[in-house]
């Protein structure tokens, strides 16, 4: 009897901790383009460095006035580093690889963009536009870290298809660059 008491009483317990909720919600931020908005929420859960460094890019305004400078369809498409006349923008030092935190790089989702060196992010991003599994992690190697998933479109999908069918050429060096600028206007923490 004592036993059962004892067992429903540590139960009850287990059950209240486990459901209880944070009170936080995802960090959100929508993206005003000049081809439509689309919104985005962050996984400061699974990639807490990559969400906290987006989010404080975002509230100092750096995104305003960037352009997507990359844009592949049946790829991604990429922006946070260059306003309108290519120039690129000044950054904070770059970021940990957060990679290996079992996200993937499906359509829809966001990735921090980086150079050779694996732990280079800063405040470039891509959208991917299909399923791109060989960009997720599968080991700690230069070849293997792959890209940190931290975030997902969760409105204004269109808004991204609309802009991955932009005619793209070569612009001051760059190739898949947008022969017409794609600017972000505003990039808003929605409260």
């Amino acid at each position: 009897m004592i036993r059962l008491l004892v067992f429903a009483l540590l139960s009850t317990v287990v059950a209240t901790t486990a459901a209880e909720p944070t009170g936080k919600a995802a960090p959100r931020i929508t993206f005003e383009t000049s081809h439509g908005n689309f919104t985005i929420e962050l996984f400061p859960v699974e990639a807490p460095l990559s969400s906290a460094n987006f989010l404080q890019y975002a509230k100092d305004g750096h995104f305003d006035g960037t352009i997507f400078h990359r844009v592949i369809p049946g790829f991604v498409i990429q922006g946070g580093g260059f306003d309108e006349s290519m120039n690129r923008k000044a950054t904070r030092e770059p970021i940990s690889n957060e990679a290996d935190n079992r996200l993937k790089n499906l359509r829809g989702t966001l990735s921090m963009a980086r150079t050779q060196d694996p732990n280079s992010a800063s405040s470039q991003f891509f959208v991917n536009l299909v399923d791109n599994d060989f960009l997720d992690h599968s080991s700690k190697t230069p070849r293997g870290w792959g890209y940190a998933v931290f975030g997902q479109v969760t409105d204004g999908m269109d808004t991204i298809d609309k802009i991955a069918a932009s005619e793209t050429g070569r612009v001051g060096g760059m190739s898949d660059v947008p022969l017409q600028p794609i600017v972000v206007r505003q990039a808003r923490v929605v409260e």
